[in-house]
């Protein structure tokens, strides 16, 4: 026996003590993974998503690009759809650029506007973007049109997510 026996106060301090470190625990723990676990998964850098565009089909007359891929959020699961223009420039590399306007985030068009028929064009509030996505002087965008990095694989274009647009100078 020890010399310096415990109390019955002492044990039940020591006993609650435990207790309440392993429901405090059991209540921080998911909390804690819940924080962190997004952080730990893998993800692949530089994710690219598959269209139903043929690289060979492209002009350099942009089109309108469609691509779904699925998004993950927690354990929920969606599927998003999302929109390029693509086309092929001068030296025959493929451009693919976002139709979000960099204004207020309306979706531009290629060729809608009749007296600007080549530049992208947003109808919200009359921004105007050249072909490689540069902003027009005295129009409302301050910024170029944001550009996906493409891939060819098999012939079809993958597109990754969009980036600061690296055709504007």
């Amino acid at each position: 026996m020890s010399k310096n026996p415990v109390t019955r106060r002492q044990f039940l301090s020591y006993t609650l003590t435990g207790v309440g470190g392993f429901m405090a625990a059991g209540i921080l723990m998911p909390m804690v993974r819940f924080a962190v676990d997004p952080v730990l998964q893998h993800r692949g850098a530089g994710e690219f998503h598959a269209t139903k565009q043929k690289v060979a089909d492209l002009t350099n007359e942009p089109v309108r690009v469609e691509f779904t891929y699925e998004q993950v959020d927690a354990w929920y699961k969606s599927d998003v759809t999302q929109t390029a223009w693509v086309y092929k420039d001068a030296k025959g590399e493929i451009v693919a650029l976002s139709p979000v306007c960099k204004h207020l985030g309306c979706n531009v068009t290629w060729g809608e506007n009749k007296q600007h028929p080549d530049q992208f064009y947003c109808p919200c509030h009359g921004g105007r973007y050249e072909i490689n996505g540069k902003n027009i002087p005295g129009t409302p965008p301050s910024k170029p049109l944001d550009a996906y990095p493409t891939k060819v694989k098999d012939g079809y274009l993958y597109l990754g997510k969009p980036k600061e647009n690296p055709f504007v100078k």
